[in-house]
């Protein structure tokens, strides 16, 4: 029976879409130890992995960038997070190696101590990245601001000025890398893409169409989306309502995006064919001035109850609940603040399975079009929900783990 460590950011879009992952190795006959959120430890543990919290000084390093109205300063400060955590996470793997004695390591690509850590132990080991990776691929525009494609000659001069003028966040994003791997003792690298190349194995959890297709390296596996969540019963409410439902949905790791919650309320409040279901998970967001005729607003409703009754989702664009939703075949409006989601957006928009509205044209005129344009593209979506599937999800990550571990060279264990 081989040991697995499973190292993950403190952030709940980090930690849910792997747990499916670790419990697929369980079944398999691994034995899986975990390191994440304190909060979700009694939960992981309730499904038998054997669980621990993150050192508490990472959970206390929260991101803030949403304070900043500039992107580019948003992104400097959500990079100056990642490299505080950095050196706390290299200790909470090296740590956790010493204490689990593991065959085989799965760190999250965020956590960008633990990942140096995981290169450093001479261990097996890959990692995971829940949104689109932003790696440089022939036809893909550069990663960040949400760029359409552009094809031709023009295309590619816009690319690479672009890319030119976007130095600055990959210097901060590597800057971050090398925080980890200075406390790791490893060696800086040059290029943002050298922390996704590094591992022997990346699991990208998304696929095409949805993703911009070609170009993958060797060690990509796009294996789709996974979810998983705390146990939680179908509300009374929802099971009583028989409507359709349109679930609007703001993001877990507070971003200050309740604007989107309001402007929804506001758009679609007294529709009589759905159910209006509004959700504000961040510990930070209040929805005490929400209130709609056929609006309900909660903190948490199980996916599980309301994705299959949704007609369509209206998000932040956050990768966790846009690919969750298009995997249900249910298509989005997607409405980005920041961080990654600016290219999640752009990818539902050129899948065709939903649609776009940039944060500054935000209204409830302009998001009630485009709701009703992204409630018309349900096949679609269906469409690239079956493709999502079909890329394999926790079965073929494992698939691609048990290779790894099967294919090592035997490697001593160094703490």
């Amino acid at each position: 029976m081989s040991t697995v460590l499973c190292l993950t950011s403190p952030a709940r879009g980090h930690l849910f879409p792997v747990v499916p992952v670790l419990l697929e190795l369980q079944r398999r006959g691994s034995d899986v130890a975990v390191r994440t959120l304190g909060r979700h430890v009694a939960h992981l543990t309730d499904l038998g992995l054997r669980a621990a919290p993150l050192d508490p000084a990472t959970e206390a390093l929260v991101h803030d960038d949403w304070r900043e109205k500039s992107p580019m300063r948003s992104q400097a400060r959500a990079m100056d997070t990642f490299a505080r955590r950095a050196p706390l996470e290299a200790a909470d793997l090296r740590a956790a190696i010493a204490t689990e004695q593991p065959d085989l390591l799965l760190v999250d690509s965020m956590a960008f101590g633990a990942v140096a850590a995981a290169e450093a132990s001479g261990l097996p080991w890959a990692t995971w990245l829940p949104y689109p990776a932003w790696l440089r691929r022939p036809g893909v525009p550069p990663f960040g601001p949400g760029l359409p494609p552009a094809p031709g000659p023009l295309g590619r001069l816009r690319d690479a000025l672009v890319a030119k003028a976007g130095t600055g966040p990959e210097r901060r994003l590597t800057a971050a890398v090398n925080v980890g791997r200075s406390a790791a003792g490893l060696p800086p690298v040059g290029h943002a893409d050298d922390v996704l190349l590094r591992p022997p194995l990346a699991l990208s959890l998304t696929a095409e169409p949805f993703e911009y297709p070609g170009g993958w390296p060797a060690s990509f596996r796009l294996v789709g989306p996974m979810w998983w969540e705390p146990p939680m019963p179908e509300p009374a409410w929802l099971a009583a309502d028989d409507r359709p439902v349109v679930l609007v949905s703001t993001s877990s790791e507070f971003q200050d995006d309740g604007a989107l919650a309001r402007v929804a309320v506001s758009a679609l409040a007294g529709r009589e064919d759905v159910l209006v279901v509004v959700t504000l998970p961040a510990d930070q967001q209040r929805g005490d001035d929400l209130a709609g005729s056929g609006v309900r607003v909660e903190r948490f409703v199980p996916h599980s109850a309301v994705l299959p009754r949704a007609s369509v989702v209206v998000c932040h664009a956050g990768a966790g609940i846009t690919l969750k939703a298009l995997a249900h075949g249910v298509p989005v409006c997607a409405v980005p603040f920041g961080r990654d989601q600016l290219e999640v957006a752009r990818r539902v928009e050129r899948s065709g399975a939903g649609t776009r509205l940039p944060r500054r044209r935000l209204n409830p005129e302009r998001l009630r079009a485009a709701v009703a344009d992204a409630e018309g593209r349900r096949t679609r979506a269906q469409e690239v929900g079956r493709a999502l599937r079909a890329a394999g999800g926790a079965p073929a990550a494992a698939d691609a783990l048990e290779s790894l571990l099967a294919s090592a060279a035997p490697a001593g264990r160094s703490a």
